[in-house]
């Protein structure tokens, strides 16, 4: 089994934005992540411990800036704290094992997947396309990737 953790190690490896945003609870500004319009097939992954988050299957268009998912790979995998942040009420959006800021959860998402709109920031993730993934050690979750 494959452990995910934070590592110092991981930590020096980010770049300013990357360390922003999952370590400062910081944003990347709209429609300037490396994720927001990609559509290829595989899984996002915490850009700091390597923990599964998202599959590109549950990834939708949303208009919002951002990458945006219907839901994570496993509930286990993130958690959610409330954020009353910049005079705002939300739900903020971090990964189980490293503790990374991700983004945002709203009930604004499709409803006919659920209803939820993971709003989350590039900056956080890494792609690992489906080509890769078993190699890469997430060859588990090949068969929930759409057909």
């Amino acid at each position: 089994m494959r452990i995910y953790e934070k590592s110092a190690e991981a930590i020096a490896a980010l770049t300013p934005e990357q360390y922003h945003v999952t370590q400062e609870n910081g944003t990347e500004r709209p429609f300037t992540g490396a994720y927001t319009d990609l559509e290829a097939r595989g899984i996002y992954v915490d850009i700091v411990s390597g923990e599964p988050l998202f599959l590109s299957c549950d990834k939708f268009h949303s208009g919002c800036g951002w990458p945006s998912f219907t839901r994570p790979v496993a509930e286990d995998m993130i958690t959610q704290r409330r954020d009353l942040s910049h005079g705002m009420v939300r739900v903020e959006v971090r990964s189980t094992c490293a503790d990374s800021h991700l983004g945002h959860v709203f009930p604004d998402g499709p409803a006919d997947r659920g209803g939820l709109r993971y709003c989350i920031n590039s900056a956080a993730l890494r792609f690992i396309p489906e080509a890769d993934m078993a190699a890469e050690g997430y060859g588990d979750f090949l068969d929930k990737l759409e057909g």
